[in-house]
């Protein structure tokens, strides 16, 4: 069965702890850390969510999937890696070039339990295929990264379908990641592609029932 990550970029401040309670209840399968530096993407979301996981560190059990878009992956790496994380994704955008992308991939793996490779929807999928066996994660970004709350872009669901026979074809054991714009009104569609974790933010934040609509995203 497809995982749920919930993204908690958009999540209130001054109403966290109640809304980790609440989702924790409605069986998320993991909390999903937007990461954000100023310079790799133009918001900046580092605090917020390093206050956040000092929250989930004290009251919850539910595995953090750490999305870095950042340009300094080893020191965020570092600044992450202490709330013992089950994911951690980094972009192959942010390195100067292969040899940095398998030390980082090295690197992550010395200090989380899953590493993952994050690429934009501009992004040729071709350019992750060398690293594929050697990850736990392959996230396809169906929004451009740096804000909540985008519409998908219908053409990176090919990316998951191609992922998915990439992976079947070639006898690897990855999981592919979806995330952004995911909701009821395309879950579907992602998981037929192939996708095995859904990242939604907005939409289950914004929805009225929230183990209704997780569950719902899991069909």
């Amino acid at each position: 069965m497809v995982e749920i990550s919930t993204s908690l970029l958009g999540a209130k401040r001054e109403k966290i702890v109640e809304t980790i309670y609440d989702l924790e209840m409605a069986k998320t399968d993991y909390f999903h850390i937007d990461v954000m530096d100023g310079e790799f993407v133009k918001n900046k979301t580092h605090d917020k969510m390093l206050e956040y996981c000092e929250y989930l560190n004290h009251v919850t059990k539910v595995p953090l999937d750490v999305h870095l878009m950042v340009k300094d992956i080893k020191n965020y790496i570092d600044s992450y890696q202490i709330f013992n994380p089950n994911i951690i994704s980094f972009h192959c955008e942010a390195c100067k070039d292969e040899e940095e992308v398998q030390e980082i991939i090295k690197y992550a793996k010395d200090k989380v339990r899953r590493v993952g490779i994050a690429i934009k929807p501009d992004t040729n999928i071709e350019e992750i295929y060398k690293y594929l066996p050697y990850i736990h994660v392959a996230l396809v970004m169906t929004v451009n990264p740096g804000e909540g709350g985008q519409m998908l872009i219908p053409e990176t669901i090919e990316k998951i379908k191609i992922l998915s026979e990439y992976r079947e074809k070639n006898n690897l054991n990855y999981d592919i990641e979806a995330d952004g714009g995911v909701k009821l009104s395309n879950s579907k569609e992602l998981i037929d592609a192939g996708a095995d974790i859904l990242v939604s933010g907005s939409g289950i934040l914004e929805s009225k029932d929230y183990a209704k609509t997780i569950k719902e995203l899991r069909v």
